[in-house]
């Protein structure tokens, strides 16, 4: 299991861009297992800003070094009441060649733009 090193941040205190941007699902850890010589799964923590319906964190996803989505989870309902939460993704199939993935976090309400993870992959 490796865990991921490196964080990019997208917020107010960061950038000093608008405060909108700081209610977007981020990513705030990711846990991840080789399953096989190309498999892997992914233990996300998400936290976001969620008021229901309206607003939740809709999805986590899996990019490799050129923007390429190679894993999606698909988060079917709010978490209001739980937050932060983990979500896993397992069988996500990754190219040899890549060493190390994006992990991000998708806002119904105002999509990308959260704090995002760079994970190294173990074994490789």
């Amino acid at each position: 299991m490796v865990r991921a090193v490196c964080i990019s941040l997208v917020g107010a205190s960061v950038l000093g861009v608008s405060a909108a941007l700081a209610d977007i699902a981020d990513v705030i850890d990711v846990e991840v297992t080789r399953e096989s010589a190309d498999s892997y799964r992914f233990e996300v923590i998400i936290r976001s800003e969620e008021t229901g319906w309206d607003k939740y964190a809709d999805l986590s996803e899996v990019l490799g070094p050129d923007g390429e989505r190679v894993g999606t989870r698909v988060l079917h309902h709010p978490h209001v009441d739980e937050q932060p939460f983990t979500r896993s993704l397992g069988g996500v199939a990754i190219p040899e060649a890549i060493t190390e993935v994006t992990v991000r976090a998708h806002d119904s309400a105002d999509g990308y733009g959260g704090a995002e993870m760079i994970v190294p992959l173990p074994g490789r």
